[in-house]
């Protein structure tokens, strides 16, 4: 697969390439969003969460019924770690809850698994054939639409449902403060569909779900929106969500090594970014996003994550080196019925 960034101009920075007009230039080189981040960084600095807000809310909801939080883990190191301190740091009784879209991979549920096992929580696994429609619909319409993120609106939806059916008020992510934007606790789920980065992104999967999703019987019910996800949430029963690594200090180096050591996990023998931990149809996501954008969702993450000071550029750039080949992703694709040129 070839990397649309690697002949492009990226920000001096960060790693975002040029794609007007959202993301644009300065004379120096440097792109909008590490402008206004640079003029708004004293003010996130002095909303900077604490950890001790975090224990407030975890101990405000401990012991109000049979699990104090559910962990929604991928098997990742950020989830996998999320799931770590909220057992043995602060001593709360989690609901271990991983989702399969039909795409996951045998290491990440391995990951999963073994966690579960050595904290000794109870570990809700569910898979569903319910995305493969969806999926195979945006190959088959060529649209512009990145696979993850409606797939983002279907497992928030399911970890709300999930939540409500075991009546736990707090779900636990394992999103990054690269994942994440200065908003209150209860996330929007990762990503600001408003920000410069997301803007034609997301309005290629509302046009999508609008045209394509809606008409079909099977999907009548798909939310249009994550803000549509929050509205339904909140009918079922409110949660809150929340990411330990919001509050803590702790570098993903640092509880990397504290997973392997004591949970046995394991970094996948295949995944993009490198480091990380994501589904095969994560390869399908890529390949839209690099063809119809210059950029993924990865790219936004580690640019946010470099301007905080909680990654180098030379880091990001090694990570989001490209070494999935477009076998690999046609291998995924055959999956669904489809191929891709």
């Amino acid at each position: 697969m070839s990397d649309p960034t690697a002949t492009r101009t990226i920000c001096k920075q960060c790693v975002l390439p040029e794609a007007k007009p959202n993301i644009f230039f300065n004379e120096d080189g440097v792109c909008n969003v590490c402008v206004e981040h640079a003029k708004t960084k004293q003010l996130a600095q002095e909303n900077k969460l604490l950890e001790s807000e975090l224990i407030k809310l975890l101990n405000k909801h401990r012991g109000t019924g049979k699990y104090d939080v559910m962990a929604m883990c991928s098997g990742g190191k950020d989830s996998t770690s999320a799931l770590y301190y909220m057992k043995t740091r602060y001593k709360m009784n989690p609901l271990a809850f991983m989702f399969d879209n039909g795409f996951e991979t045998e290491d990440a549920i391995a990951n999963t698994q073994r966690a579960a096992d050595k904290l000794g929580v109870d570990f809700l696994f569910f898979k569903s054939g319910y995305m493969k429609g969806l999926f195979a619909k945006i190959l088959e319409t060529e649209s512009k639409t990145v696979p993850c993120h409606p797939c983002s609106m279907w497992y928030m939806d399911l970890a709300y449902e999930t939540a409500a059916r075991y009546e736990i008020p707090i779900i636990i992510a394992g999103w990054t403060k690269g994942q994440s934007t200065n908003q209150k606790v209860m996330s929007k789920c990762g990503c600001n569909a408003g920000s410069p980065e997301f803007k034609e992104m997301s309005a290629a999967t509302k046009d999508f779900i609008d045209q394509h999703v809606r008409s079909d019987p099977r999907y009548q019910d798909f939310p249009h929106s994550m803000e549509e996800v929050l509205k339904r949430a909140q009918a079922r029963r409110k949660a809150i969500v929340l990411s330990p690594h919001w509050f803590l200090p702790y570098d993903q180096e640092t509880y990397v090594e504290t997973i392997k050591r004591e949970l046995g996990w394991e970094y996948p023998r295949l995944s993009y970014p490198g480091r990380s931990t994501n589904c095969s149809m994560n390869f399908i996501s890529v390949w839209n996003s690099l063809k119809y954008y210059g950029y993924t969702h990865y790219h936004v993450e580690m640019s946010k994550m470099i301007r905080e000071g909680m990654l180098t550029r030379e880091e990001a750039l090694r990570d989001l080196e490209l070494q999935v080949s477009k076998e690999q992703v046609n291998e995924v694709a055959a999956k669904l019925g489809q191929h891709i040129d």
